[in-house]
């Protein structure tokens, strides 16, 4: 009514608004209130009808409209499928692909209690195929996959603090790509990452962001085509840092001992530290506190002898029921400590296990329960 020009209606947005086909092919938003329909209704396929909005005849070809069932005398047109899907909108400086892994607290005042919300946040002009696992000893589990549109964020899951042992260690992959537009092609991301569960109790973990009105930890898994450091052992590093001071030590047949508190030597293959007051046995397992000599030894011998060790101590203490065993595995890359769970949860199943005290340990060891 309001402008000259005519067409058929190739689709609805919502009850009010019609999509209007002109001769050249666009798609034009108009209220329903402003279209006048000329023309007497056809529901033959190929049957050509006049249109005629404010004079302007138009020779159009009448699509097939689903004609109404005998039982649906109140049919209404709005409620066909909507196949119209505007293009995303691109921003200045979006061509290098941002994805950001966030975790939100839905309860900040009651952090000892609230529960999360995480998200995956695409700061980029590129649609991005998803696939998000946690990791369940050597296998994986999916916990969600689908498509971020562009400029936007996903919610993926809700979880509490009883499944913060199940995200220890989280693998995302990504592939990014355009719709109807020519882009540059991204590689594909694989980015494995090692998450702290006591990082959920501090309030300062959570910090203002530029995705989120209230705090959030923001994890990047790639930003500005650089994706974040995987967790990955590179074996030729570890072993160059482990041998830094003993780069003269000529190579030796493997001894180690273990000492007591007070430095007495033992020859016991690993001697067990107790604390009297509360008959706690503490572990040392540095590759440093086992062994006195690491030359010719891979990283993966010595992550072996470790785990031997701790093996050790729980078989051979397994009559003392209730006792409680400290590993001291260090924070470093969260390789050991990954292996020790990955024992309790199949080898030892019935030991229970918590982070061992902070205050006297940091964030390095472990407390396991025998049972």
């Amino acid at each position: 009514m309001n402008e000259t020009g005519g067409g058929i209606v190739a689709g609805f947005q919502g009850k009010s608004i019609v999509l209007v086909e002109d001769e050249d092919g666009f798609l034009i938003p108009t209220t329903l209130k402003n279209v006048v329909v000329i023309g007497e209704e056809t529901y033959d396929l190929g049957r050509v009808v006049q249109s005629k909005v404010m004079g302007k005849k138009v020779q159009t070809e009448q699509k097939k409209t689903p004609k109404p069932l005998d039982d649906e005398e109140d049919y209404d047109p709005s409620e066909r499928e909507i196949t119209f899907r505007a293009p995303a909108v691109e921003r200045k400086g979006g061509d290098q692909l941002s994805v950001f892994l966030a975790f939100v607290p839905m309860n900040p005042q009651e952090m000892t209690r609230t529960r999360f919300e995480t998200y995956l946040v695409n700061d980029s002009n590129y649609y991005v195929r998803y696939v998000y696992m946690t990791a369940e000893g050597s296998s994986w589990h999916l916990r969600s996959e689908g498509e971020v549109e562009p400029n936007t964020k996903l919610f993926v899951e809700e979880f509490g603090r009883e499944s913060l042992n199940e995200m220890e260690r989280v693998a995302i992959q990504l592939m990014a790509y355009k719709r109807e537009r020519p882009f540059l092609m991204k590689d594909p991301v694989m980015t494995d990452l090692r998450i702290d569960p006591v990082k959920f109790y501090k309030l300062h973990t959570f910090r203002e962001n530029d995705f989120f009105e209230q705090t959030a930890m923001v994890m990047p898994i790639v930003e500005n085509d650089r994706p974040a450091r995987p967790l990955v052992v590179d074996a030729r590093r570890l072993k160059e840092e482990m041998y830094d001071k003993k780069q003269n030590v000529a190579p030796a047949d493997k001894t180690y001992v273990r000492r007591y508190d007070d430095g007495r030597q033992k020859g016991n293959p690993f001697v067990i530290k107790r604390r009297g007051d509360e008959n706690l046995i503490v572990v040392d397992l540095h590759a440093e506190e086992l062994l006195e000599n690491m030359a010719g030894m891979k990283p993966a011998d010595i992550l072996n002898y470790q785990l031997d060790i701790f093996r050790r101590t729980l078989t051979e203490n397994a009559h003392l029921k209730g006792q409680k065993v400290v590993f001291i595995h260090g924070k470093g890359e969260g390789v050991l400590r990954s292996a020790i769970i990955h024992e309790l949860k199949y080898r030892f199943k019935g030991y229970t296990y918590q982070d061992a005290s902070f205050q006297e340990y940091g964030y390095g060891a472990t407390q396991v329960t025998i049972r």
